[in-house]
C-alpha cells in the first residue's frame, strides 16, 4: 500500500514539475515596460525594431520608449541619476558596458545580478568570455550587451579625396602632411562636434601616441597621466585640434559627419554608429559612397565599447523587463538591431550575411585586433573620472596646455581610485 501511494505521489510530482515551466511560458505579460535610453533620431529605428519584436511577442504590454536625447548619453545619464537616487528607476536602462555601470550603480547596490538569466539563456557560451568579464564582477553579471562598437574609425568620402588629390592618412604624420593642402583649398581637414566628441577624438589620438600597452597601463594605475608619455599624448592632441573646425561646439556628431559627406571636411573620427547614419539615413553604400580606416597610428587596435541594458532593483515591471533582456541577448534581437544601428553583434554566432561590408570588416577586426577599452564611452574608467575628464577637456580646449591637462588627469585618477 505504502509503495503504491509513494508511486502515485512521485507521479504527481513529475507531472507538476513538467507542467510548471509550461505554465510560466504560457503566462501572458501585461502592464507597462519603460525602456530608458539615449537612442533617438537616426539611432531610433534600431531601437524601434527591437520594440516591434517585443510588441509582437507580448501584445498586451504597453512599451514606453523613454528616450532622452543627447550624444553619448550626456543628458540621459543626468536624468537617470535623478531617478535612480530618487527611488524611481525605469524598468531597464541603456548603459555602456564596463565601469560606467559597475563603478556607479553596481557599486551603489542598485542593480540585480543577471547570472541566473545568463545561465538560463545559454549566454555564457555565446558571448565572448572577455566581454562577460567586462560586464561582471566576482559577485555577478550586471547587464546584457546588445552590441559592440568601435571608437577609433576615420571616415571619409572616396570621391572627395580623389577630387582633392589626397590619400587616406595611415599615420598622424601623413595627416599633418596633407592637412595644410586641404586647409588652403578651404576644406576642414578633420570635422569635430560638441565637447563629448572631443573626448572621443582624444582617446583615438592618445591610443596612437601611447600604444595599447601604455593605454591599458593608464587605467590600471601603472602609468601616470602626468608622465612624459601621458603629456606627449596631450601634445599630439593639441596639434590635431589645429586642423578642426572653429564651430565644433555648436554641432552634433551627425552635423560633423555631414561636413564630410558634403565636402566641407575631409575626415571625421567617430564611432561606427556613423556607418549606421551614413548607410541608413544618408543612403550611402559602404565602400563606395563612404570609406573608412582605423584612425591614424591605430591599425591593429580596436578601441571598444558596448551598449547594454541592466535590471535595476525595484524595477516596477520586473517580469516585463526580464523578457526585454531575453530579447536583447537573443540571436534574433541582436541580428535585427545591429545592422540598423551600425554595430556588430556581441554574440559569437551572429549571422554576418545580414551585415553590410563595413560591419563585416569590423567583425573581422574585432576577432583579430588588440582590443582595448574606450574612455569616452564608459569602458575604461568610472563615472567619477569621466565626469571630471569633461572638465579637463574644457580647460584644455581653452588653454591648450598639455602639462596642465596631464597633471589634472593625474589628480582626477587619484580621486577616482585609478
Amino acid at each position: 500500500m505504502k509503495t503504491t501511494v509513494a508511486k502515485i505521489l512521485m507521479a504527481l510530482v513529475a507531472v507538476l514539475v513538467l507542467a510548471a515551466p509550461q505554465a510560466v511560458q504560457a503566462k501572458e505579460l501585461t502592464g507597462d515596460l519603460e525602456i530608458f535610453s539615449w537612442w533617438a533620431g537616426d539611432e531610433g529605428p534600431a531601437l524601434q525594431a527591437l520594440i516591434d519584436i517585443y510588441k509582437k511577442q507580448n501584445p498586451k504590454v504597453d512599451v514606453i520608449n523613454a528616450t532622452v536625447t543627447g550624444g553619448s548619453g550626456v543628458n540621459a545619464k543626468a536624468v537617470l541619476k535623478t531617478r535612480m537616487l530618487g527611488g524611481e528607476p525605469p524598468d531597464s536602462f541603456q548603459v555602456h558596458s564596463g565601469q560606467e555601470l559597475i563603478g556607479t550603480w553596481v557599486k551603489a547596490d542598485r542593480m540585480e545580478d543577471l547570472t541566473p538569466l545568463f545561465n538560463e539563456q545559454g549566454w555564457m557560451d555565446v558571448f565572448p568570455k572577455g566581454l562577460i568579464k567586462l560586464i561582471g564582477t566576482d559577485k555577478g553579471i550586471w547587464s546584457v550587451p546588445v552590441n559592440v562598437h568601435r571608437s577609433n574609425v576615420l571616415w571619409y568620402i572616396p570621391a572627395n579625396l580623389k577630387k582633392w588629390g589626397v590619400e587616406v592618412p595611415k599615420t598622424w604624420d601623413e595627416f599633418f602632411a596633407i592637412a595644410p593642402k586641404l586647409k588652403a583649398a578651404g576644406v576642414t581637414p578633420l570635422a569635430l562636434a560638441q565637447n563629448w566628441t572631443a573626448n572621443h577624438l582624444w582617446e583615438s589620438v592618445a591610443l596612437a601616441s601611447l600604444g595599447a600597452d601604455n593605454w591599458d597601463a593608464l587605467w590600471a594605475g601603472k602609468l601616470k597621466f602626468d608622465s612624459p608619455e601621458g603629456v606627449k599624448a596631450w601634445e599630439l592632441f593639441g596639434k590635431v585640434l589645429e586642423y578642426t573646425n572653429s564651430d565644433a561646439t555648436s554641432l552634433s556628431w551627425q552635423q560633423a559627419t555631414d561636413m564630410v559627406i558634403d565636402g566641407r571636411a575631409a575626415f571625421n573620427i567617430m564611432g561606427d554608429w556613423a556607418a549606421g547614419y551614413m548607410t541608413t539615413t544618408k543612403k550611402l553604400v559602404p565602400g563606395q559612397g563612404y570609406g573608412w580606416e582605423a584612425s591614424p597610428d591605430t591599425e591593429g587596435e580596436f578601441l571598444f565599447l558596448a551598449d547594454s541594458f541592466g535590471l535595476p532593483k525595484g524595477s516596477p515591471h520586473r517580469d516585463n523587463a526580464l523578457t526585454w533582456l531575453k530579447l536583447l541577448g537573443s540571436k534574433e534581437g541582436s541580428d535585427t538591431f545591429n545592422p540598423l544601428k551600425g554595430s556588430i553583434s556581441a554574440r559569437t554566432d551572429s549571422d554576418l550575411s545580414k551585415y553590410n561590408d563595413y560591419l563585416q570588416s569590423a567583425a573581422a577586426d574585432f576577432g583579430k585586433d588588440r582590443v582595448v577599452g574606450s574612455l569616452a564611452h564608459g569602458v575604461a574608467a568610472n563615472e567619477t573620472f569621466m565626469g571630471g575628464f569633461a572638465s579637463v577637456m574644457e580647460m584644455f580646449l581653452k588653454t591648450r596646455n598639455p602639462m596642465a591637462a596631464g597633471k589634472a588627469c593625474a589628480q582626477l585618477a587619484k580621486k577616482s581610485g585609478i
